[in-house]
């Protein structure tokens, strides 16, 4: 059987968080909350086991964002005057908080969330981390003047904590990076740069998630303008290729992404995303085992693990765990 698991994200429960929402308000406060998403991550973890999945992340129920969850640690960062901003190239537009001094971390981000993970699941575990890239691109900067300078400020803060999860016992240590898909000449000098010295030093597996974003309106919408081939991959998975990460996920199904891309990625494991995040129609096992076997046409065997093509997290609860089951039973049929 290949290997399965999510690309980060999954739904809050309602009486964690407003559900339907990339920047959901928090129901509960103060030490109800922090036991709330404990909760919200054990159930998680029970869910992603009872559907077969190999691989388990906490589904960031800690985490308000992908991106502002690990921001909320870092030093430097003014939360209390967000400014509006154009996100992924004005594709969208939101409330994020401004850089205005040099960049620090006050402490650890995930450890209670990473050890809560590793001490209630026998199986590997993945823990997600936004990159230095997509983090730039998601706040105001008032500081830096300089998009690259920022981004090995916070790639050093990346790998502080990504050298402490690994400690902390996490499996597999994957920075998201949907801004590749964007800026893609930047992504393949100094966006892959950055990544790689938000990875320096660690020996566990290193991955990179790369896709078209959520399955948010402004997404669907802007995938609309993309044409009949979507050839962005192109641009990012040579330089990937060369680079120290070890995984590469990226966004296959219900895509206009040309398969044979994938070969690019020669030497790297390849998280092929058969779980299509933009609609709730549940994928069927046949399904997804044929967007597996299509993908190893191009993906040696041994380096294929099956994946969501993004996170679930604006999705219904009861439609994310049909998806997260059609994709173990598929994977189960394909291999």
């Amino acid at each position: 059987m290949f290997d399965t698991t999510i690309a980060g994200s999954l739904p809050k429960p309602a009486w964690l968080a407003e559900t339907g929402k990339l920047w959901p308000k928090w129901l509960p406060a103060g030490d109800e909350l922090a036991s709330a998403k404990l909760d919200a991550t054990l159930l998680w973890i029970k869910l992603q086991e009872d559907a077969g999945l190999s691989v388990i992340g906490d589904g960031e129920m800690s985490r308000q964002h992908f991106v502002h969850g690990f921001l909320e640690r870092v030093a430097g960062i003014d939360f209390e005057h967000k400014v509006e901003v154009g996100i992924r190239n004005d594709r969208y537009k939101a409330m994020v908080p401004q850089v205005v001094a040099p960049l620090s971390l006050t402490g650890r981000v995930h450890e209670k969330e990473a050890r809560f993970l590793r001490a209630h699941t026998g199986r590997r575990i993945k823990f997600t981390l936004p990159g230095p890239m997509t983090i730039v691109d998601t706040v105001a900067d008032r500081h830096y003047g300089d998009r690259v300078q920022m981004a090995f400020a916070f790639a050093e803060l990346l790998n502080q904590e990504a050298r402490a999860l690994q400690a902390d016992g996490v499996d597999v240590i994957q920075f998201d990076e949907p801004a590749f898909n964007v800026y893609m000449d930047d992504a393949a000098t100094w966006g892959v740069q950055a990544l790689e010295r938000a990875a320096q030093g660690l020996t566990c597996t290193t991955a990179v998630h790369i896709c078209y974003g959520y399955g948010i309106q402004a997404n669907v919408d802007w995938k609309k303008t993309l044409g009949e081939e979507w050839r962005q991959y192109e641009r990012v998975f040579p330089a990937l290729a060369k680079s120290s990460i070890g995984q590469v996920s990226l966004e296959c199904y219900h895509s206009h992404v040309p398969a044979d891309l994938m070969a690019l990625l020669e030497g790297k494991d390849v998280m092929v995303g058969v779980i299509d995040v933009a609609s709730d129609e549940i994928e069927t096992p046949e399904q997804v085992a044929g967007t597996i076997e299509n993908a190893l046409r191009f993906v040696p065997r041994q380096r294929l693990i099956a994946c969501t093509n993004c996170g679930l997290a604006p999705m219904r609860r009861e439609v994310a765990e049909a998806k997260l089951r059609a994709l173990a039973a598929g994977a189960k049929l394909a291999g």
